[in-house]
């Protein structure tokens, strides 16, 4: 059997910027991008704490301490909010047994504590 589990995690990042009339996407700062194992174009989801709406989209690479929403997305977030941006991916049973997401936290400017 395959599991579908949480890869890495991104908690408590503070959103930078965002713009509408980008197509779309999270501008995630390369460090964290390497750090939590998300690759560019990856699917990620997007919960912000401070309004509690959700979305899915995929990551690019931004700026150091940038975490930018882009595109229609950008009308669910304000700069300043929250958000954990997480990412999954399916594992078999037999991966599990020592399995453990990345998980990192970041200050208030988006660098890894």
């Amino acid at each position: 059997m395959k599991r579908f589990m949480c890869k890495s995690k991104i908690h408590r990042a503070a959103v930078t910027g965002k713009d509408m009339d980008y197509e779309g996407s999270v501008s995630i700062s390369k460090d964290l991008l390497t750090a939590t194992d998300i690759l560019p174009c990856e699917k990620v989801h997007v919960w912000n704490i401070n309004n509690g709406k959700r979305f899915e989209t995929y990551a690019i690479e931004g700026k150091k301490g940038e975490i930018r929403i882009n595109g229609s997305a950008a009308h669910l977030c304000d700069t300043g909010d929250l958000v954990i941006i997480a990412s999954f991916a399916l594992y078999d049973e037999s991966e599990l047994n020592n399995f453990k997401p990345r998980v990192i936290r970041v200050d208030e400017n988006n660098c890894i504590r």
